[in-house]
């Protein structure tokens, strides 16, 4: 121990991490269903209610420990959620747990049938639920902490291609369509319809690579945790209040692992986790074939999860556990511009919201008078926002969060620039600032583009979140 100690002296080494360098792991499932109904929901032009629940949310979180750095994620059942919700959930788990907040990452799964945690279009979220979100997603941060003991952690790949489709079709050149601002230059339209003879091919790729990374206990080798990422939207169709295909997978990956057989009761339970990919122009439906017969409310979604966790338990066969492998973090915001209408726009859109009747229930049904609102409510932001961009690293494999509805191609271009063996990008991360295509995307139009606040960063959004996020992988290697 004695020359343990002089080379650590040499080397500049903590002698705290000669002590301390067991590597741990723990993991906790934090209800975080609403209580009380209706609720709002959005995940629709119209904001909508839920009166019941069909499955419960949770906020997932999963504790990792070196010795010397700890690194939590917190993956919420959401369709997004807000910077000061996630800041005010950090502020609250560091001060119990010592964890730094650039140590903590808190992402949504963007669910559609979760209650509403961001105004976005015609849906606001209920001030009381809202009030009481940071302090339940701190509290499954601080158990997972809690639970952290000795354990053996890996990383892997595996691949799924059948269940991701490109939901941006080009159109063909003899046609087009009308956006909400009464323009007809869009390339690009988004769900176009089965098998719809006005488009020709997706204008973008899918990623099929799931990412894991998982621990089991060192004592008795049952399984800890498991956190996947994929790059799939979202698949949808429960009604009420619903996790979506991402709590399915939970649910799945679980028993296929074995990993709540009886042997371990007594135990903190096994925690299951799918984060959502660069995904923002990716989903579950194949517009190039006919349209599906015969599915249940509820039903694809089980047969999305079903077929993701059978290829990550491919993936987790072949992985070897390792005792110890190395945790760093950083985190900057990099300040974006955002796109407001000019002034004509502005009067045009005031003009349209005055003269455009509403529905019984207060809100617009048509898509002009939809986005014109938005127009108006977009005008109040800031000329230009902090977008918070954060990186981590868990051994060669590195993982960069964006606090947005992320284009595919922009994670692929991660991967391939990554100085890391292995990356992988978690969207809706820390925050939301709506979608972010490529400058290239932007330019065919359609509805990821459409100014509004589900999408009002500038055009190079893209372009400078990739260079400073690669900055920062750097600095962690």
């Amino acid at each position: 121990m004695k020359l343990l100690l002089s080379l650590a002296y040499v080397l500049g080494l903590s002698t705290s991490f000669l002590w301390a360098a067991e590597f741990r792991a723990g993991a906790h499932a934090e209800p975080i269903t609403p209580e009380k109904f209706p609720i709002p929901v959005n995940g629709n032009m119209k904001g909508g209610f839920a009166n019941s629940v069909h499955d419960p949310l949770h906020a997932r979180c999963f504790a990792l420990h070196d010795g010397q750095h700890e690194l939590i994620f917190c993956v919420v059942d959401s369709c997004m959620i807000s910077r000061e919700t996630c800041e005010r959930a950090k502020e609250l788990a560091s001060k119990e747990t010592g964890v730094p907040t650039s140590h903590l990452l808190i992402s949504a799964t963007h669910t559609h049938s979760a209650a509403t945690m961001v105004p976005v279009f015609q849906s606001d979220p209920d001030p009381a639920y809202l009030a009481e979100l940071p302090g339940r997603i701190a509290q499954g941060i601080v158990k997972a902490h809690r639970n952290l003991e000795p354990a053996e952690v890996a990383w892997g790949k595996g691949s799924d291609p059948s269940q991701l489709f490109n939901r941006r079709w080009l159109m063909k050149d003899d046609q087009q369509y009308s956006n909400p601002f009464g323009g007809m230059n869009d390339r690009v339209r988004m769900n176009p319809g089965y098998q719809n003879p006005q488009v020709s091919r997706p204008s973008g790729p899918t990623d099929p690579e799931i990412t894991i990374i998982t621990a089991r206990a060192k004592s008795d080798q049952r399984p800890l945790a498991l956190l996947a990422n994929y790059s799939l939207h979202y698949v949808g169709g429960n009604p009420a209040i619903s996790a979506d295909y991402f709590a399915a997978y939970a649910d799945q990956i679980t028993q296929l692992l074995k990993a709540n057989d009886q042997r371990y009761q007594g135990k903190p339970s096994f925690v299951g986790i799918m984060s959502n990919g660069t995904s923002g122009d990716v989903n579950n439906v194949n517009f190039a074939g006919p349209p599906p017969m015969g599915r249940k409310p509820g039903e694809q979604l089980q047969v999305v999860a079903r077929s993701v966790a059978e290829a990550t338990l491919k993936a987790y066969e072949k992985l070897t556990f390792r005792s110890h492998l190395t945790l760093a973090s950083a985190e900057t915001d990099v300040r974006l511009k955002v796109r407001k209408a000019n002034p004509e726009e502005l009067a045009t859109a005031k003009r349209l919201i005055e003269t455009t009747p509403r529905d019984k229930d207060g809100q617009f049904s048509g898509m002009p008078a939809v986005y014109a609102r938005e127009t108006v409510l977009l005008n109040d932001f800031p000329d230009e926002v902090p977008v918070k961009l954060q990186v981590h690293r868990i051994g060669d494999l590195s993982i960069a969060t964006i606090p947005c509805e992320v284009f595919t191609a922009i994670g692929l271009e991660l991967k391939q620039k990554s100085p890391f063996a292995g990356h992988c990008t978690i969207s809706l991360a820390n925050g939301y600032n709506g979608y972010m295509p490529t400058a290239e995307q932007h330019q065919l139009g359609g509805y990821e583009t459409w100014r509004a606040r589900s999408s009002y960063l500038e055009v190079d959004a893209s372009e400078k979140s990739v260079k400073q996020l690669l900055s920062l992988l750097h600095s962690i290697k």
